[in-house]
């Protein structure tokens, strides 16, 4: 082991900044021997010096003063956990034009600007690590870019927001609406006051445009593809699916179809005895199939203070030993490739989840599946509840009619919602999920 200490230096002592100080505070003599030589926290830089923090740090550690770590030459690496765009992309530019290497957990940086970032590290000649960007302690990066490497990824289908997942799963297994249980994901952490960018699928997309990069040397910005969330289902679409042998997930797909690429961020249809389906709570799963392989799934705690401090831990010391500057100067990540065509939204193929409510009468589940006929979308199943009130006092008779559908495309059934929308016999709500193949 060497005696010359790994200087770092922190930048955001949030959650994970929390849990990476405790990791190196507590395990030092743990970290040095597998980094093979100590590490020393050289500065932490935060917003408010005097806030108190629940990791014990040395006298003069804390500091605003970010100009500092820049102009520090001892720092040989920078973990950088803050958020969002912006300083977030300035500070990482300035930090490897100081000459430090970088460990970041910035998902939205990376997707917005990590063509520049890494571009820019390399011709410094420094390296970026980003591990814990993506399904906090799950250690998806480095399956795709390393354990992968002698595969074709052909698909990639994930649940990588843990909120989400936390909450379907309340929804499903308790029985309780959305607006009760994403509360409770609020006071218990797992979901922001601002839940948005969680709930409305935005998170998982930006985690999927990362992934994809990886496995198939495309960048595909987040608003070119499908993106639905979850904050408008309910509860009788949980219950309908289980009837039908299926959970419903927040599901990533991305995967290669006849040399285009099909992606996608949906709540989905999976069939219960699926691995992804049996994901359950704030629980992470990502299913990746290789052309060598076949499938393999990774499974664990997608965020959280520590399972995300170890992500950021294990590149610091596979930065001290070597092995990421290796990795990222060598392997064919992050480069610029011609990118694969994205499949047209209009042309994914797969089946669907449909639920109706329509009048109790005659000739309307003939005047359905006419429509659906005429745009060859095929009826494989058909779930009609008894009537139970009218839509509306004094008005006609309802009920709720799910129909499960075979393969077709999106194209043809957002032409058969057209005229399904003109059905006068159809009353809202009217709901259409896609089915995981």
């Amino acid at each position: 082991m060497q005696d010359v200490p790994l200087r770092v230096a922190l930048i955001g002592m949030g959650t994970v900044g929390t849990g990476v100080a405790r990791i190196l505070t507590d395990q030092a003599e743990r970290i040095a021997r597998r980094a093979g030589r100590p590490i020393e926290i050289r500065r932490v830089v935060v917003q408010h010096v005097e806030k108190s923090r629940s990791v014990a740090l040395p006298n003069g550690l804390i500091t605003d003063d970010l100009e500092a770590v820049y102009a520090d030459k001892d720092i040989d690496i920078v973990l950088h956990l803050v958020g969002g765009l912006e300083p977030a992309r300035t500070i990482m530019l300035r930090l490897l034009e100081s000459g430090k290497d970088v460990v970041t957990a910035n998902k939205a940086l990376l997707c917005e600007h990590g063509d520049e970032v890494f571009r820019r590290a390399r011709e410094l000649g420094r390296t970026v690590a980003y591990e814990a960007a993506v399904a906090g302690g799950i250690p998806i990066i480095a399956a795709i870019g390393q354990s992968m490497a002698a595969n074709q990824i052909t698909s990639i289908q994930a649940i990588i927001n843990g909120t989400s997942n936390f909450i379907l799963t309340e929804m499903h297994e308790k029985a309780r609406p959305y607006a009760d249980v994403l509360a409770e994901a609020q006071r218990l952490g797992y979901a922001e006051a601002d839940p948005t960018m969680d709930v409305d699928g935005t998170d998982a997309a930006q985690k999927l445009v990362l992934l994809s990069q990886l496995a198939f040397g495309t960048k595909v910005p987040v608003t070119a593809f499908q993106r639905t969330g979850i904050d408008k289902l309910e509860l009788p679409d949980l219950r309908n699916a289980t009837e039908f042998g299926y959970r419903v997930k927040l599901l990533a797909t991305a995967r290669l179809i006849q040399g285009q690429l099909e992606m996608h961020v949906q709540p989905t249809l999976v069939k219960a005895n699926q691995p992804l389906a049996k994901t359950s709570g704030a629980f992470n799963m990502v299913e990746l199939t290789g052309d060598a392989v076949g499938r393999l799934w990774y499974s664990g705690a997608g965020a959280g203070e520590m399972p995300t401090a170890s992500a950021v831990v294990a590149d610091l010391i596979d930065m001290a030993v070597g092995r990421a500057q290796l990795t990222f100067s060598r392997l064919d990540i992050w480069r610029e490739h011609a990118p694969l065509p994205l499949l047209p939204a209009t042309e994914v193929r797969r089946r669907f989840y449909l639920r109706f409510n329509v009048e109790d009468r005659p000739h309307v589940l003939a005047d359905i599946a006419d429509i659906l006929g005429r745009h060859n979308i095929s009826i494989a199943s058909v779930i009609q509840k008894e009537a139970e009130s009218a839509a509306i006092p004094g008005g006609p008779v309802t009920v709720p009619l799910v129909i499960m559908t075979h393969e077709s495309t999106e194209g043809a059934m957002r032409d058969a919602d057209a005229e399904l929308e003109r059905l006068k016999s159809i009353r809202p709500p009217r709901v259409r999920i896609p089915v995981a193949s």
